[in-house]
C-alpha cells in the first residue's frame, strides 16, 4: 500500500471546501511564494508516514460533523506531488462514500505522461478542487513564486474541459496582486472557464512569518501591511468574489 508523507491534520476545517472538512496537509512544494504561511511544508521529507486506511479510519471518527456537504480535503504543501498516494486515498474514500476535495496550486500539472494519466484517474474520484491563482501575469508569477504559471492556467483550462468544479482562491497582496489591471486580467481569464463555482479573495497576512524565522529563511515581504477593507472590497467586486 502506498504511504503519504504527512505534515499535519486538522479535524474540523470550515473554510477548505464545502461543509465541515477533515484536512490532511501533505509535505513538499515546488513553489516558494513570498507570502507562504506554511513554509514548513516545503521540504518533502516527513517523520509522519501514514497509510490510506490509517487516515480514513481517523477521518471517519468525525463523520457525524460533516453534514451533507463535508468530507476530506487534502492540502499541503502541494498534494499533486504525491499523486500515487492521493489517487489511492481518494479511491478508497469514494468506496467509503466520502466527499473529496484537493487544495492545490496546480504547479505539478502537465499533459505529459505518466502524470497526465494518473491525474485523470485521480479526477474520477475527486469531487471538487480549490485552486490558487497566485498571479495572473507570468513574469510576476515567477517573481512571486519562483515558477511560471503557464501549466497552472492549462490545468484550470483542462478542469473546465472535463467539467470538474473548482473554487478559485487569490491572495491579495499590496504592491503585488492588489492591482486593478491584474485583477481584471484574472477575471477575464476566469470568464473563459465554465466550471468556476466560487471565487475567494484572501487578504495577505504575515501570520506565518515566524515559521520562516524558525527555518532560518529571510522573510520576503517584511513591512508589507495587510490590504485595507476598501481594497479587499474592490478586489472582490472585480473578481466577482463571494
Amino acid at each position: 500500500m502506498t504511504t503519504g508523507k504527512i505534515h499535519s491534520i486538522e479535524t474540523f476545517g470550515s473554510v477548505d471546501g464545502p461543509g465541515v472538512r477533515f484536512i490532511i496537509f501533505l509535505k513538499g512544494c515546488n513553489l516558494r511564494c513570498k507570502y507562504c504561511h506554511n513554509a514548513d511544508t516545503w521540504n518533502p521529507e516527513s517523520d509522519d508516514i501514514r497509510t490510506v486506511d490509517e487516515l480514513l479510519d481517523k477521518a471517519e471518527r468525525y463523520r457525524s460533523y460533516w453534514g451533507d456537504e463535508g468530507g476530506i480535503t487534502v492540502s499541503g504543501g502541494e498534494p499533486l506531488l504525491q499523486l500515487d498516494f492521493l489517487a489511492e486515498l481518494f479511491e478508497e474514500a469514494k468506496r467509503r462514500g466520502i466527499n473529496t476535495c484537493i487544495d492545490t496550486a496546480a504547479e505539478p500539472f502537465t499533459r505529459q505522461e505518466p502524470f497526465f494519466s494518473k491525474f485523470n484517474e485521480l479526477m474520477k474520484n475527486t469531487d471538487i478542487l480549490l485552486v490558487d491563482i497566485k498571479h495572473i501575469n507570468n513574469e510576476e508569477h515567477i517573481k512571486l513564486t519562483g515558477k511560471p504559471n503557464d501549466n497552472i492556467k492549462d490545468c484550470l483550462r483542462y478542469l473546465s474541459e472535463i467539467g470538474k468544479p473548482v473554487w478559485i482562491r487569490h491572495v491579495l497582496v499590496p504592491g503585488i496582486t492588489d492591482n486593478d489591471e491584474y485583477l481584471k486580467e484574472t477575471r477575464a481569464f476566469l470568464d473563459t472557464l465554465s466550471n468556476v463555482q466560487r471565487v475567494d479573495v484572501l487578504p495577505y497576512h504575515s501570520l506565518g512569518q515566524f515559521k520562516w524565522e524558525q527555518l532560518g529563511i529571510p522573510y520576503q515581504l517584511e513591512g508589507v501591511e495587510a490590504p485595507t477593507a476598501e481594497r479587499i472590497a474592490n478586489a472582490k467586486k472585480i473578481l466577482g468574489a463571494g
